[in-house]
């Protein structure tokens, strides 16, 4: 019996002593109080993309570099739940519902049409946009200075942009009287940026031809129908015709016709130039956006709408041999920055 009694109390002590270690530890690795909580904590922020193309695969890249400079990053501390619509419209909503049902820290729109399905489904998360041209005309916000809600984000056109690039057409090709648009109307963001062009030439008496598309197979056909109606073509940051490009930079090649765009990422594939900037950059300024509201709290109906900033000509000197163009000094010499924004 004295030995049972004796055993009891060794084992009691044991016990009590590996609960009081117990607690020292917890009490040490301040994993349940204090600031190493936030240290540990982990995200999970949901992505919404349109369709795949280099400008808004580029948006999508830029935004998860800026939240791994900031210590957010896959692998570690951050689940990414990616989702892509495939250019179909149904799928758009379909994702919309499904991650306004799901549990996330932020969700993200990467494109016009990605950003208005989600503003539409997702009411109690913040929900970021990118590469939307015109998020007032969009209804994703009420305004640029104040958006409002649980919305906001990254503007990807500066009409300041459209405005310089037309000026350079009219300025340093003047043989061009008239310029060719292949163009899905069913895209706010692309008619937007039709109209800022449209007018952007009436000042120089330069006609705008539109070709109208409903989706990417029709690019190529409405393309050869401008061929000896319009001296240049361009395009928009339309969603449906970028997916398609390449098949306009090959009737541009083959017809000596100059070829403008509004995004960098269509120029290094072959476009002779354009007014802009890098998409990586402007996905980047998204995901410094993501950092505020993720780790700094900031809400989004206070945060601004930001756009490009840092415009720039971008030329692409093979591609304007390929389109028989003479290259001159006065253009060269328009572009700020020639060692990244002379592509040859």
């Amino acid at each position: 019996m004295k030995k049972r009694a004796l055993l009891s109390l060794v084992v009691t002590a044991a016990l009590f002593t590996a609960v009081g270690c117990g607690q020292q530890a917890s009490s040490g690795t301040g994993t349940t109080t204090g600031g190493s909580q936030s240290e540990q904590k982990a995200y999970k922020v949901a992505i919404s993309q349109y369709v795949e193309h280099s400008s808004l695969d580029a948006t999508r890249e830029g935004f998860l570099a800026a939240l791994k400079d900031a210590g957010i990053a896959e692998g570690s501390n951050l689940e990414v739940a990616y989702n892509n619509a495939q250019q179909d419209s149904t799928n758009n909503l379909s994702i919309a519902q499904k991650l306004a049902s799901e549990d996330s820290d932020l969700v993200v729109g990467i494109s016009t049409s990605s950003a208005q399905a989600l503003v539409q489904q997702v009411k109690d998360k913040p929900v970021l946009f990118a590469a939307v041209t015109d998020p007032v005309s969009a209804k994703l916000v009420n305004s640029l200075d104040k958006p409002g809600g649980n919305v906001t984000g990254a503007s990807d056109t500066n009409p300041e942009a459209i405005a310089q690039l037309m000026d350079f057409v009219a300025s340093n090709l003047p043989q061009v009287k008239s310029v060719g648009l292949v163009l899905n109307e069913g895209e706010p963001n692309a008619v937007v940026m039709a109209q800022t062009a449209e007018a952007a030439l009436a000042k120089h008496g330069i006609k705008l031809v539109k070709a109208p598309v409903t989706n990417t197979s029709e690019v190529k056909q409405a393309g050869e129908s401008l061929v000896g109606r319009v001296d240049a073509l361009y395009i928009t940051l339309d969603n449906t015709v970028v997916s398609g490009v390449d098949t306009l930079l090959q009737i541009a090649k083959e017809k000596d016709l100059p070829f403008f765009s509004s995004d960098r990422d269509t120029v290094e594939k072959g476009a002779f130039a354009t007014v802009g900037f890098k998409y990586y950059d402007h996905g980047y300024q998204a995901g410094q956006m993501a950092v505020d509201i993720l780790k700094n709290g900031k809400k989004p109906a206070d945060m601004k709408i930001t756009m490009p900033d840092k415009l720039d000509l971008i030329l692409n000197l093979k591609a304007a041999e390929d389109q028989g163009i003479q290259v001159t000094d006065a253009m060269k010499a328009a572009v700020k920055d020639q060692a990244n924004n002379i592509i040859k």
